[in-house]
């Protein structure tokens, strides 16, 4: 029988004889084979080929992965986001050429820094224009989408991209690419591909999955790991540092038997992750961009950094010169960043996971002076109780007309239960977030791990749909709200049943300019005047923008006497299935501690 292209053959009984297999066909037996769970779409002229296959998929009963429209391209990168980090598997992101590639904004940076894999799909113009191909150019701005280098807009941020020139390999090349998306250190990945290709028509091509596998993870020599060992052995004062080791949940388990074997004490350093159990004894806090020193820090005679890009700042908090330092990353020489270095006496390219395991091993074979874990224990258990107790004292109400945001978040904390997933977005209150939440369940505390603002709205979306069973809760600064674009977040929310509780630290304004500027002038003539163009005036009513777009539950708090009746209120909602915002008025930026 001979069939055209775009040709469906019908029986007498109008069934369907025949279908068209296409370059958008293996695509998407592509990502399903690969075990994505969602592609998180934005549309537009380059994707008939694709929506075809959908429609075909659905009447054929077949399985593709689920379709979440996104109104907005930051939005379904920062879903694909969220949802990788809690399910840690890699989900798709379809976008329109390179308007819809811009579109995506910070959150390829957010991606890439945050070492969380993805595979970002975008069709490119036709290219062909009389009609020579099936998909050839029909519209007038397929002239004006057509850009030389379309993969360079991203390039800088991705592991990999390439262009999909014909539809028979396209499998291939998507395993390629989830492969190395996989393979640590992790991240995003970018493939094009024109109508016309993924309008082939082709035969079916079979992939053996045990072929694409992402690399194994590094281990440290055992040479190494005997002398971090014996050095571990030796130290007085040895500290253990970290920011995103939690990102797998089973290291945060091997890092307490590791920490608990010598007494070692812990302090993550802008974490993105839960990295240690907040409550364990060891546990010495957070330090994110204090301008002052860090007392542990400085008195440590040996530090072992595992899984961060920025340990310390050493312009203001950094360890002694004479500290011995061992510095285990997979990627622990940060070769993408410019200008980066922490001197170390031994730079190791090894899994954290791995390594801790080995050092475990290594430890359960040789002698430890009991008497000397005892005692470091006790010291360090006192200070992780002092500093408890102060963070204690922070969260008690001075005035009866203002929250603080550590009132804020005990009262929070009082009210989840410990599989609550927390999405922090809070920027000039990272740190309070950290200390007064106190989390200790591995999984249950996400930060982006990087700085292009907005990403809390679309993450909440992914971790609900990654984890329909927790509760959600995303906490956002008042200008990191309205970069998330709440609109399509809330509209998305609500279209595929997504709810999550929303608390917007409103202090109206920004309060990280500010703060940087004081960094730099602290005695400046803004000071001074108090002129830092930060202040939203007039105000938005933010949670009413959620209502609006997809029926949100909104309220705004302004007192402490009513904040936890609106919080517990917003979770017995956000638990029955409806998304909730909470516009919780907190001291103006001016007034603010800093």
């Amino acid at each position: 029988m001979n069939i055209q292209a775009n040709e469906i053959v019908l029986d007498k009984e109008d069934k369907i004889l025949h279908r068209k297999y296409t370059g958008a066909s293996a695509l998407m037996d592509a990502l399903e084979e690969a075990g994505v769970s969602c592609i998180f779409a934005n549309l537009g002229s380059d994707h008939p080929a694709i929506i075809e296959n959908w429609a075909q998929s659905t009447v054929d009963n077949k399985e593709i992965p689920d379709i979440i429209i996104c109104p907005h391209e930051f939005v379904a990168i920062s879903a694909a986001h969220g949802y990788a980090q809690v399910s840690g598997k890699p989900q798709a992101v379809f976008v329109h050429v390179e308007c819809g590639t811009q579109n995506l904004g910070g959150g390829v940076h957010n991606a890439a820094v945050g070492k969380v894999p993805m595979l970002i799909f975008a069709g490119t113009s036709p290219f062909t224009q009389e009609g020579e191909l099936t998909g050839s150019r029909n519209e007038f701005i397929h002239w004006l989408q057509d850009v030389s280098d379309q993969r360079g807009i991203v390039r800088e941020y991705m592991k990999y991209d390439n262009e999909l020139r014909t539809g028979k390999n396209i499998k291939q090349i998507v395993h390629r690419a989830l492969q190395i998306s996989q393979s640590e250190p992790k991240g995003p990945v970018y493939l094009m591909a024109a109508r016309e290709v993924l309008e082939e028509e082709v035969e079916p091509v079979s992939i053996n999955l045990k072929g694409w596998g992402a690399v194994t993870p590094s281990a440290v020599h055992p040479e190494k790991i005997a002398e971090i060992g014996n050095a571990l052995l030796e130290a007085k004062k040895p500290l253990i540092i970290t920011s995103f080791l939690g990102r797998n949940k089973d290291a945060v388990n091997e890092l307490v038997t590791f920490a608990d074997q010598l007494a070692i004490p812990v302090i993550e350093s802008a974490p993105n992750y839960l990295n240690f159990p907040a409550d364990h004894p060891l546990h010495l806090g957070y330090q994110w961009n204090t301008p002052s020193q860090n007392k542990t820090l400085a008195e440590a005679d040996l530090i072992l950094i595992l899984d961060s890009d920025v340990p310390w700042i050493p312009m203001i908090n950094k360890p002694s010169e004479t500290s011995k330092i061992f510095y285990i990353d997979e990627d622990p020489l940060k070769e993408r960043i410019p200008l980066w270095y922490i001197p170390s006496d031994s730079f190791i390219k090894a899994d954290s996971f791995t390594a801790l395991q080995q050092l475990n091993d290594w430890l359960s074979k040789v002698k430890i002076d009991k008497n000397v874990v005892k005692k470091r224990f006790k010291e360090v258990s006192q200070v992780h109780f002092d500093q408890r107790n102060e963070w204690k004292a922070q969260e008690v109400i001075q005035d009866e007309d203002t929250i603080t945001s550590a009132y804020l978040l005990a009262s929070l904390r009082e009210l989840i239960d410990d599989d609550t997933i927390i999405l922090n977005e809070s920027i000039t209150n990272y740190e309070n977030a950290c200390k007064h939440l106190s989390r200790n369940v591995p999984g249950t505390y996400l930060g982006s791990g990087a700085s292009s603002l907005g990403w809390n709205g679309g993450a909440a979306i992914g971790a609900k749909l990654a984890a329909p069973d927790k509760t959600i809760v995303s906490l956002t600064g008042d200008g990191t709200y309205m970069f998330s674009n709440p609109t399509p977040v809330h509209w998305v929310s609500k279209k595929y049943n997504a709810p999550f509780l929303t608390i917007v630290f409103n202090n109206k304004g920004w309060g990280a300019p500010r703060m940087s500027t004081l960094g730099v002038h602290p005695n400046g003539i803004a000071n001074e005047t108090d002129q830092f163009w930060v202040n939203f005036d007039p105000t938005v009513e933010y949670a009413k923008v959620a209502e609006a777009a997809g029926g949100a539950f909104a309220r705004k708090v302004q007192k402490p006497s009513e904040l936890k009746a609106a919080l517990k209120q917003g979770l017995e909602i956000v638990k029955s299935g409806q998304s909730v915002v909470l516009d919780v008025c907190i001291p103006q930026i001016s007034e603010q501690e800093l």
